[in-house]
């Protein structure tokens, strides 16, 4: 099952979430946007929380649900 993907990303002087490409809500602390990110990923695993820093570089990333390792196949 693929993993859906959800990003903190700045966006202007404010920070915006999305999920696999779609903005989902916008924030004016990254923080705030965090927190709506995170929580949506736990309620749709699996998934990802991926953060970048203000200059759009990356930042870290979480993972949500099964990750088995080594990957089957």
């Amino acid at each position: 099952m693929a993993r859906t993907i959800y990003r903190v990303l700045p966006e202007g002087g404010d920070w915006k979430v999305t999920r696999s490409g779609t903005r989902l809500a916008g924030y004016a602390r990254k923080d705030d946007a965090i927190d709506y990110g995170r929580r949506s990923a736990l309620a749709d695993q699996p998934s990802q929380l991926v953060i970048s820093r203000a200059d759009g570089t990356f930042e870290t990333e979480y993972t949500y649900g099964n990750d088995p390792y080594p990957p089957p196949g």
